[in-house]
């Protein structure tokens, strides 16, 4: 891949040492290229043009890509590319662009950014993702507008030019437009359900003025002696006295009906903008399709621009992927892990605890809807259901799901991994010390990197993102989480930090505080000094003073040699090799650590063995193979390193004998948690007429001590609870005091 670079009108120290510092860490790091560096041009975008249309022609010829280290200029260099005779097109030659300026050129220890600026161009040239299925909706384009006549009509004006529209007038006052020439419905707002393309909606109609059949004469306003009766057409029927003026002027179009019985009106729209005060949808993320503007006219012109361009046929990632075999929400309809469910801005996941352990396959529901792509149902099997039109690709369920079983795929967490992995191989291949990885969001947090870096070009008093932090921008900052982190520690990192602005929902804060949280007591218990990760916010611009003093944190403890695993697809798989790598290097290595209780994804079982009868209920009950049984004795054996603190297990157990032991068991180099060891054991319980071992002491001891008393179980009945199954039947059969049924 060739690379062209420039200064920016020499506004950035690009001198001819720097430049060869980043060309050597290339030639060090697999699928990096140090071709085109030798070069710096000033001004690439204007008077050097020319470099850049003869670059596009001979990568095009040679079948090279070509990555331009300026997102200024991105849209001017695309243009030029497509009016250069002799360059391929963006679709059989890619133009990549990456940004060293903001970034780190325009720092005030910018003299010091060479392994920064490698480290970011190599991650550049790494090549795309693999491409994830899609989600497509399909908007006919009806909309619905709700709230009061003055409202609705003002935003249907406003919309009717591109959208069918419809009126549901849900509240007197007001007037209605005198033209009837949209849908209008009087009624009151039952349900509100679905996405863009497929939004069910019920609403009640109790007015005694059927507006499809009004003629807008208002020769009932004229005739209602209490004025009851407005331009938005409904009655007062507080105010109304009953006279039913109304009714008689009225009587040609026979549109008022006192009588009329409430109807519950179901319809389907694509797009819903709703003008009431308090939103239908009370969680952060409402479905796409539907915006809620109140009465705040700048949120009614976003909305109203949003909506007019709705009308069509689009495509998403499908974010997620969903493994219901690592599921552990649920066993035998009893309720475990939930986290995903929990941390859903959008509640795209729900519970379907009944499902598991059935068959994966359609889930129960009706007809697919119009915009639903047959292909792609929500997963299900698992106890949970993951409906993808309503996901909006934050990745958090991946972040907090323990077992690995809910996993974001936009990037998959091996090709996430490759690029934190090259990031930081490129920097320390260019001398680089320390490493501080900001992970931040494609939108406002990438905004606010650049307002810091340009805030550094023209105040001297702003630093700037410093030499050592290198900013990674990521779909959305919840989809990285504690495998992630912990593997880029592993891989030299010093500390990773995540930018949280006003787009990350109040969920994912605290999902990613408790996992943090995991994370450093796993770092500092294995000795590595100093605060690894951190949660740094600010809301835009005006928070640009706090950002910059955040990002000046002091370096802590990292491992001595860089880790070379790659990172797996699997969570679990990576966190094991994490571990392993990081207990290798600990400056102070322990058997335990103790875990924060919330969020943690390790720990062992306490089992009080004076409660527990082996009935081994919580064997059949862990989605992981944690937990198993000993053929050849009454034994419950443990490996922890499966264990996922899911609960399932304690939920389970009938004598409430299992509790929660959240920690990391490091002992033995790290290989105890991974060998299985007894939790509970006894002797077997011995038939009292063949001595064959039929069940556990604890267990039949429980059943005597709870049947005794019972009548059923009296005399010589009791005994035979002491037998194993074929002594019982002999018993019953030689028994002479038994009733027989020949003496019936």
């Amino acid at each position: 891949m060739k690379t062209l670079i420039c200064d920016c009108n020499r506004t950035m120290p690009l001198d001819p040492n720097l430049t060869s510092r980043i060309a050597q860490a290339l030639a060090k790091t697999p699928q990096a290229s140090p071709d085109g560096l030798e070069t710096v041009h000033s001004l690439l975008c204007r008077r050097e043009a020319g470099a850049f249309q003869r670059a596009a022609k001979a990568t095009s010829a040679s079948g090279d890509e070509l990555l331009v280290a300026c997102t200024q200029e991105q849209r001017l260099f695309l243009e030029l590319n497509e009016r250069t005779e002799g360059a391929a097109g963006i679709q059989e030659r890619p133009i990549r662009f990456v940004n060293i300026r903001e970034t780190g050129g325009w720092s005030r220890d910018a003299r010091q950014a060479a392994p920064k600026m490698a480290a970011l161009i190599a991650a550049a040239q790494l090549p795309p993702p693999a491409p994830v299925p899609t989600v497509t909706y399909r908007s006919g384009g009806r909309c619905l507008v709700i709230g009061a006549a003055d409202a609705a009509s003002r935003a249907a004006a406003m919309l009717r030019d591109r959208l069918d529209v419809t009126l549901l007038v849900d509240r007197p006052g007001g007037a209605l437009a005198q033209v009837h020439d949209l849908a209008v419905h009087h009624g009151r707002l039952q349900q509100l359900g679905g996405w863009l393309g497929a939004f069910d909606v019920q609403w009640v109609a109790d007015q005694p003025i059927d507006l499809d059949l009004c003629t807008r004469c208002n020769a009932c306003i004229e005739a209602c002696p209490e004025g009851a009766i407005g331009f938005d057409y409904r009655v007062d029927l507080a105010a109304c006295k009953s006279h039913r003026d109304c009714v008689r002027v009225c009587e040609a179009a026979g549109a008022i009906d006192f009588a009329r019985t409430p109807e519950v009106v179901n319809e389907r729209f694509d797009l819903v903008l709703d003008l009431r005060g308090q939103s239908a949808f009370t969680q952060h993320q409402p479905p796409q399709g539907y915006r809620h503007a109140g009465g705040d006219e700048r949120a009614l012109v976003d909305a109203v621009l949003a909506l007019r361009e709705l009308g069509g046929e689009f495509d998403k990632p499908r974010f997620f992927r969903y493994d219901d075999k690592l599921c552990a929400h649920s066993r035998n309809e009893r309720i475990g892990c939930s986290a995903c469910i929990d941390v859903c801005s959008a509640r795209a996941i729900r519970s379907d605890a009944s499902r598991k352990g059935k068959a994966s396959g359609q889930p129960r529901r009706s007809a697919p809807r119009p915009g639903e792509a047959a292909a792609l149902p929500p997963a299900v099997g698992g106890g949970v259901v993951v409906e993808p039109f309503l996901c909006v690709g934050c990745g958090a369920c991946s972040t907090v799901c323990p077992s690995g079983a809910m996993g974001f795929a936009y990037p998959g967490a091996a090709d996430q991994g490759l690029r934190l992995r090259t990031l930081l191989a490129a920097y320390a291949h260019a001398g680089g010390r320390d490493a501080a990885l900001l992970l931040h969001s494609e939108g406002a947090g990438a905004q606010l990197v650049n307002d810091l870096g340009r805030a550094a070009r023209t105040d001297r008093a702003v630093h700037g993102v410093p030499a050592r932090v290198l900013p990674v921008p990521v779909w959305h900052t919840a989809s990285v989480g504690l495998d992630l982190w912990l593997a880029a520690i592993a891989h030299g990192a010093s500390q990773v930090w995540v930018l949280l602005t006003a787009e990350e929902a109040p969920e994912y804060r605290q999902a990613l505080a408790e996992q943090m949280a995991v994370a450093q007591a796993i770092l500092g218990g294995l000795g590595y000094a100093g605060t690894h990760l951190a949660l740094i916010e600010a809301r835009d611009a005006r928070d640009l003073a706090a950002l910059d003093a955040a990002l000046q944190a002091p370096p802590a403890q990292g491992v001595q040699q860089a880790a070379r695993f790659g990172v797996q697809a699997a969570k679990r798989g990576t966190l094991d090799l994490a571990l392993d790598h990081l207990l290798a290097q600990a400056p102070q290595p322990c058997d335990e650590i103790a875990l924060p209780a919330a969020g943690a994804p390790f720990g062992s079982l306490v089992v009080d063995t004076g409660k527990c009868t082996l009935c081994l209920s919580c064997v059949g009950a862990c989605p992981e193979g944690a937990l198993a049984d000993n053929p050849d004795k009454p034994q419950l054996r443990f490996i922890e390193r499966h264990c996922v603190q899911c609960g399932l297990c304690a939920g389970t157990c009938p004598e409430q004998a299992i509790t929660l032991q959240p920690r990391l068991w490091l002992a033995d180099g790290g290989k105890a948690r991974k060998a299985a060891r007894v939790l509970a054991e006894t002797q077997p319980y011995r038939c009292i007429r063949c001595g064959k071992p039929f069940g556990t002491l604890q267990a039949i001891e429980a059943m005597i001590g709870k049947l005794a008393g019972h009548p059923a179980f009296a005399g010589r009945a009791a005994e035979r609870l002491k037998m194993c199954a074929d002594c019982r039947v002999v018993d019953i059969h030689t028994d002479a005091g038994e009733m027989r049924i020949t003496d019936l």
